[in-house]
């Protein structure tokens, strides 16, 4: 091993990336997307309220404890936009948000009666469904009740942050969200061509989405981000050229381009989408070309999996400096907080642990009835699960590895505990992956795309005889 222990970064300039179609046909297989590690699905059913209770009693030992990122799980919709795969529940009656509200805003209180309410609240963010389905009224309240429960840094430190959905808000929504705390703001687009918009059932005409964003910048907000989608049905490299010329043009801080995963046999929704009018795959991929080479040429980095940011964005500056981390919502520039997410089916990390809620509003209300968290599954991390998340987590997010900043990390010698891991990544050097020295693991330009494919080599549960079919059609393709 070198004798150096300095961590390796991504590097100062713009990280490059090498879009190889040949390559990424060849090494594009189903696998997770490491938001966390172990995955979600190695959560065991059992482990409920005490367990995590036992987890944060443990947190009490530690000085001083970690701040706090909050998420909060919105999960109802208006609509169904036939792609997405997310834990929603499709419904105009508002009412049913009102009832849900009250039972979130009691888990909130749980939450806080558990953790203290002393603990600092560095990150919030509300995803979905459509956080803004809920009324301006309601969420005063929600923000009104949270700053009751916890203590939040101020809007200068802090990370606020809320999905919203183009087609729910005005102006004047926008500028009162800014003025109930939050500093950054997330649009779903997914394309804009009017035909792919008709096939997914996602009505957004261009002015609503261009005039949101307007909107936010005049209110002041920190940070605008824009989701898109690859893949869909009736796209093609035309439509996607000309919605990666408007989304530009529109110059968000943060550009997020998904793939677009079709599991019918999983998702309902998906069922109503027409197989004949989706690209086919090398169409798939050479929009993801053209997105890399459109985004880039823009002044865009990339970050890693789906993500593109500005140069001056705290993502990349986080990038840059080795501090970026990976979570349950992705990409984040807050490594040493507790993750605590509530709302029906949200995933906390707390400790060494990880825990989701009950999936469906009968028993998440029912659990809160009875006076306890409404927690379903989870997982206690041991020693090897730490070191190998360690690993993982600093792979996608820098695309390079220390091996003796690991070893000192954790009080092994990298090349014995991963003697039959480097043989494998071995195997993606000869392919052009990585680069394997005494000292490092540096992910190349072309292999950065596939990272994910690096990752699974020290992921010990998937490809086991744990890891079952059923598993593994839950994960999309690495590209």
């Amino acid at each position: 091993m070198s004798n150096t222990d300095a961590p390796i970064q991504a590097n100062p300039a713009s990280p490059a990336v090498h879009f190889d179609a040949a390559l990424i046909a060849k090494m594009s297989q189903q696998g997770p997307r490491y938001t966390s590690y172990p995955t979600a699905d190695r959560f065991r059913a059992g482990y409920g309220h005490a367990d995590y209770a036992a987890v944060v009693g443990q947190l009490g030992e530690a000085a001083p404890r970690l701040p706090l990122s909050l998420y909060l799980h919105i999960p109802f919709c208006e609509s169904l936009c036939y792609y997405c795969a997310c834990n929603k529940i499709i419904t105009k009656e508002h009412d049913k948000a009102a009832v849900y509200l009250e039972y979130l805003k009691r888990e909130i209180s749980m939450q806080a009666a558990l953790l203290g309410r002393e603990q600092r609240v560095e990150q919030l963010h509300l995803g979905g469904g459509t956080p803004t389905y809920l009324s301006d009224q309601q969420m005063a309240s929600l923000m009104a009740h949270l700053a009751s429960c916890f203590e939040f840094a101020d809007g200068d430190s802090g990370e606020y942050s809320i999905e919203i959905d183009p087609r729910t808000v005005d102006r004047e929504r926008i500028f009162s969200l800014r003025r109930q705390g939050f500093n950054r703001l997330s649009l779903g687009v997914q394309d804009f061509d009017p035909e792919v918009q008709k096939a997914v059932n996602r009505i957004q005409p261009d002015a609503l989405t261009l005039d949101a964003i307007g909107a936010a910048r005049e209110a002041g907000f920190r940070s605008i981000s824009i989701d898109l989608i690859y893949g869909l049905p009736k796209q093609s490299l035309k439509t996607i050229g000309e919605t990666l010329a408007k989304v530009v043009l529109a110059s968000p801080d943060r550009i997020s381009i998904y793939n677009y995963a079709h599991m019918p046999q999983l998702f309902k929704s998906q069922r109503l989408i027409v197989d004949a009018d989706l690209p086919s795959d090398s169409d798939k991929l050479a929009m993801l070309g053209l997105c890399i080479e459109r985004l880039t040429a823009a002044g865009y980095v990339y970050i890693g999996m789906d993500h593109f940011a500005k140069p001056d964005d705290e993502l990349a500056v986080a990038q840059r400096s080795g501090q970026l981390h990976r979570n349950f919502q992705g990409y984040s520039t807050h490594a040493d907080t507790d993750m605590v997410s509530c709302g029906v089916s949200a995933i906390s990390a707390v400790g060494d642990s990880y825990c989701q809620n009950e999936k469906s509003l009968e028993r998440y209300y029912a659990a809160l009835d009875e006076g306890h968290l409404p927690v379903a599954r989870g997982i206690e991390l041991t020693r090897d699960d730490l070191i190998r998340r360690d690993v993982i987590g600093r792979l996608m997010c820098d695309f390079a590895l220390s091996l003796r900043s690991v070893e000192r990390a954790h009080g092994i010698e990298f090349g014995v505990y991963f003697a039959a891991e480097l043989a494998r990544l071995r195997e993606f050097e000869g392919d052009g992956l990585l680069d394997i020295s005494d000292s490092a693991l540096t992910v190349t330009p072309a292999g950065r795309l596939l990272v994910r494919n690096l990752c699974m080599v020290f992921d010990k549960y998937f490809g086991t005889s744990n890891d079952i079919p059923l598993q593994r059609m839950r994960y999309s393709k690495t590209i």
